[in-house]
């Protein structure tokens, strides 16, 4: 397979990729917090979630990524609002701000905990200082804001409402070279189940799984794990990433926040304390 067969950057989003769903709380009284929306499947995923009817909080510490953001729901033509929040995930407090300022915007329902990051290096030569960082990100402040939102949910008049994590199939098993980002991953697996036993049913918990999805921090990784590993970047996508998958293709992150999408709505009801995993056959077929 040739690296001719796809580009390596993300693909322009329209309301033509987006799943549309009739749920009687997709409507702007619900409240959806979207973190990391400023760029990749935050963005995507807040721009699903608006054109759904729901009011979004977009969340970011890239205030000009959320503004991007912003225009590109504007230019979607969605029926809910995107609200750009420049917050820094790794505060404390300002994980509680955003919180509260969602709860003030409308009926908090929804969350999506989508920001993330990622380092290459091996374990004798991860920096601790990349490792926490990446940690307070990608599990410690989806901690903090179930924390912060689960009470809101339950105030709503039904108690109705989802927390989901964006997972990874390296929330189900290891590779190489991306301990912290896959201590994070199984960490953010444990949370959702913590969360959906204490959701009494109607606060539900799910994580979402897939492959590579091709977006600006995917980019970044396969020029970085190419230098890692001293191999070209054509070998890291054909080789590294696509090697195991059945399907031959990456995602898109419209495809990923469809999921988002579809386990918030009512027909996702069922799903609670499970992932949905869309990985192409990265995690239950070898060869």
């Amino acid at each position: 397979m040739s690296t001719d067969a796809f580009e390596l950057t993300e693909p322009e989003l329209t309301a033509d990729d987006l799943l549309f769903v009739e749920d009687p709380h997709f409507e702007p009284a619900s409240v959806a917090i979207v973190t990391g929306a400023a760029s990749g499947i935050g963005r995507a995923t807040a721009v699903a979630l608006a054109a759904n009817g729901l009011t979004v909080v977009g969340a970011d510490i890239d205030e000009a990524g959320l503004e991007g953001t912003v225009d590109l729901a504007a230019a979607v033509g969605v029926d809910g609002t995107v609200r750009p929040l420049p917050t820094d995930l790794t505060d404390d407090g300002d994980v509680e701000a955003m919180v509260e300022t969602a709860a003030e915007a409308g009926e908090l329902r929804y969350i999506a905990n989508v920001a993330g990051m990622q380092h290459i290096a091996s374990i004798p030569e991860f920096p601790p200082e990349k490792y926490d960082l990446l940690l307070d990100i990608m599990l410690r402040a989806p901690f903090l804001t179930a924390k912060h939102a689960m009470p809101h949910i339950r105030a709503t008049g039904d108690g109705v409402g989802a927390i989901a994590n964006m997972s990874s199939v390296h929330g189900h098993y290891a590779t190489q070279d991306k301990a912290a980002y896959i201590t994070a991953k199984h960490g953010l697996e444990g949370l959702t189940r913590a969360i959906a036993a204490e959701g009494e049913g109607t606060l539900r918990g799910f994580s979402v799984s897939v492959g590579y999805v091709l977006t600006p921090l995917m980019v970044d990784q396969i020029e970085d794990t190419a230098e890692e590993r001293g191999i070209s970047e054509r070998e890291v996508v054909e080789d590294v990433m696509l090697g195991q998958a059945r399907g031959k293709e990456m995602m898109s992150p419209a495809e990923v926040a469809n999921l988002f999408t579809f386990g918030f709505s009512k027909h996702g009801k069922h799903l609670n304390g499970a992932d949905l995993l869309w990985d192409g056959g990265y995690t239950h077929t070898y060869e």
